[in-house]
């Protein structure tokens, strides 16, 4: 494991779990599309950050 601890690894992976799916859903509130929902699910906390600093 290179050295580095077990829970690290796993709070990174839920990390970005949670950003995909928490950008999917306000994706989804925002333009009711599909397209757009997986395009933010994709992006994870690039585009929720976009979202708490621009559209809210």
């Amino acid at each position: 494991m290179n050295g580095r601890p077990y829970p690290v690894i796993k709070t990174i992976k839920t990390g970005i779990g949670f950003g995909c799916c928490l950008a999917m859903i306000i994706s989804w509130s925002i333009y009711q599309s599909v397209i757009y929902a997986l395009l933010h699910g994709i992006l994870g906390w690039i585009f929720v950050l976009w979202y708490l600093i621009f559209i809210r």
